[in-house]
């Protein structure tokens, strides 16, 4: 095998400078196109409960670091942690899912509903009506 300059962790780090580390061998990271991430850790009993208790005292839209590999470390907010169902694990193994999003600061007209209660639409460009006025 080949040296990877890459680690096998990932780590999340408060503001108050505490980390945490989840070992990638045991970790599946599922993004949507909003940027939420679900970061689904399979783990040891004791070390789900540690990662519980590192979430404890972070509330719902909070600042983190994610360093995945040590590619270099990027902003997320964090929306929760959830159990994880469906798998038939052994009892000494825990499943939990670590939610987070990728702030976007999006151009707002992007974000424009198209379609329900309004049929408004923006155009990519001024009318020439609209240059006389001004």
């Amino acid at each position: 095998m080949f040296d990877s300059m890459f680690s096998d962790k990932i780590t999340i780090t408060k503001k108050s400078d505490d980390v945490f580390e989840l070992d990638q061998r045991m970790v599946k990271i599922r993004e949507n196109e909003k940027g939420l991430m679900a970061v689904s850790y399979v783990a040891p009993v004791f070390e789900a409960m540690d990662l519980e208790d590192f979430f404890d005292d972070v509330i719902a839209s909070e600042y983190l670091s994610m360093n995945i590999g040590g590619a270099g470390e990027f902003t997320v907010m964090f929306r929760g942690i959830v159990d994880g169902k469906g798998k038939n694990f052994p009892q000494n193994l825990d499943y939990k899912i670590i939610l987070l999003q990728e702030p976007k600061w999006l151009d707002e007209r992007e974000n424009v509903q198209l379609t329900g209660f309004s049929k408004f639409k923006i155009r990519g460009k001024i009318s020439d009506d609209a240059d006389e006025l001004l």
